[in-house]
Formats: structure tokens, C-alpha cells, sequence
């Protein structure tokens, strides 16, 4: 029996109707009869979700944010068929700058996968959070000093001081350094081991409300140094600063890999540092 035409287009329209929401469900659109796959979408929605920037809001998957992939995979879709027609796929500018696109991507992904595997533990950061503990030590002191440029001004300052005048007022008027002179030469509360090590000697040896016998010189020049208060040391917990502790240990690792791929290599170009 044969199969009129009429049938035979019947069953190729049904065949076709069937087949369609298939195809459609794998492409976003078809474009001068070239098929957008849905997978591209997807992978750009992943690399956004991916890569959001600290600080910003989190960015989730929304109907929004598919519709707006989507017009962007289509559009670049159209540009790139434009320039393929026009050949600037072939021009040597182009492939420079897809060699450079390739290698940062290789580079990138090098060090993102060194990163995800070798993260700080908590057990690192404990540490090290003990060990700058420790050198900060136990307390902190609050310190006035004036600094001259030489011994001779230093001393008749001094003389002053012994004298009666007040300590404050003789920073405002004679002190070079602008970060304290204004404030009588206050120095805030700090840590002595933050001060150059004359001056923070200096410093340890005085009783609260004590100024230096005599000058004390350091790079800067001559100090004239006064206690005026001491306090057992204000340091956060652990929990507070263990995840800047585990940031900056991760980078140092990262640091130390590319530092120990770049010993390694056998090369014989000279890095200018």
C-alpha cells in the first residue's frame, strides 16, 4: 500500500513537532541558522556566581539574571558572526591576543588551584596569632617626647622642664615632629617595641610621670621622653582577627610558590629584581 504525499507530510510535521521542544531545550536561539547553546549561558551564570568582588551584594541566580545572560550570549553571538565575516578572526592581532588571553587564563587558573588547596588552617592561624601576641607583649605605654635636631637644644629644653615648665607647652612651641607636636607631643597608647630601639629603651626605664635624665638620640635626632601612663595590653580575640590572620597567610603562601617557581626555573634571563 502506498503512502500518499499528503501522509507522508503529516508524518514529517509530526515528527518534526516532536522533535522541536528537544532542540530548543538544549539552545538559547538560533542565529543566521547557527545554534546558541544553553550550556553557554550556564557557564556564564557560573563564572558570575563565581567571581562576585568582596564588598558587593551576593549576587543568586534570578529569572533577571538568566534573562540578562541570555540577551548577552545572543548579542556576542551576532557580533561574533560579523567578525568572522568580515575575517578578523584570521588577523595577526587577533591571534597575539588570544595567545595573551590563553596564558593569563593558564596563569590564573595555576594560581587559583595552588590557593584552593593550600589555605591557611585554623591551626596555622592560632599560631601565628600567638606569635604576634607575644611580640606585642604584655602592656602599653602612652609617651610624650619633643625632638630637636641637637643635643645643645635638647638639653636647655630639658633644663626647662626640671625648672617647672610644662612639658605640653614646650612640645607645641620647640617638637619637629608634626605627627605629635600639636598634641603637646602626645603619642597615643603603642606597644614600646614600635619605637625605634633607643627611644623604646629609653622608655622602658621610666616610672609613670618620669621624663628622660638626658637626651636621648635616635635617627631622627634628639628626644626628650616622658611616661604618662601605662596599661596592660588591649589585644583582640582570636575569633575577631582569624580571618585576616588566615587572608594574609594564605597570600604568603602564594607569595612563597610564585618566589619558588620563579628559583627554580632553569632560564638564563636576568630579572631586573
Amino acid at each position: 500500500m502506498k503512502i500518499s504525499r499528503i501522509a507522508k507530510a503529516a508524518v514529517l510535521a509530526a515528527t518534526v513537532t516532536l522533535a522541536a521542544p528537544s532542540v530548543f531545550a538544549q539552545n538559547i536561539a538560533i542565529v543566521n541558522g547557527k545554534a546558541v547553546p544553553k550550556a553557554r549561558a550556564e557557564a556564564m551564570i557560573d563564572q558570575i556566581l563565581k567571581n562576585q568582588q568582596p564588598g558587593q551584594p551576593p549576587q543568586t541566580r534570578t529569572p533577571d539574571l538568566e534573562q540578562k545572560v541570555k540577551d548577552e550570549i545572543v548579542m556576542r553571538e551576532i557580533f561574533i558572526q560579523e567578525a568572522e565575516r568580515r575575517g578578523l578572526n584570521t588577523s595577526p592581532d587577533y591571534k597575539v591576543q588570544m595567545e595573551f588571553a590563553r596564558q593569563s587564563i593558564l596563569i590564573r587558573s595555576l594560581f587559583q588551584d595552588f590557593e584552593a588547596k593550600n589555605q591557611m588552617s585554623e591551626a596555622e592561624a592560632r599560631a601565628e596569632y600567638d606569635k604576634i601576641k607575644a611580640a606585642n607583649g604584655a602592656k602599653e605605654l602612652r609617651a610624650r617626647h619633643i625632638l630637636v635636631e641637637g643635643e645643645d637644644e635638647a638639653k636647655s629644653l630639658l633644663a626647662k622642664i626640671k625648672g617647672g615648665a610644662k612639658f605640653e607647652e614646650l612640645a607645641k612651641k620647640n617638637s619637629k615632629d608634626p605627627g605629635s607636636a600639636e598634641n603637646g607631643g602626645d603619642l597615643d597608647w603603642a606597644n614600646p617595641s614600635n619605637y625605634v630601639p633607643e627611644f623604646s629603651q629609653a622608655l622602658l626605664k621610666l616610672k609613670k610621670g618620669e621624663v628622660t635624665s638626658a637626651p636621648v638620640k635616635s635617627q631622627f635626632g634628639w628626644h626628650i621622653i616622658k611616661l604618662e601612663d601605662e596599661r596592660v595590653a588591649q589585644f583582640p580575640e582570636f575569633e575577631e582577627v582569624k580571618a585576616q590572620i588566615m587572608q594574609r597567610g594564605t597570600q604568603a603562601k602564594m607569595a612563597k610558590f610564585r618566589d619558588d617557581l620563579k628559583a627554580k626555573a632553569k632560564t638564563d634571563y636576568k630579572f631586573s629584581n
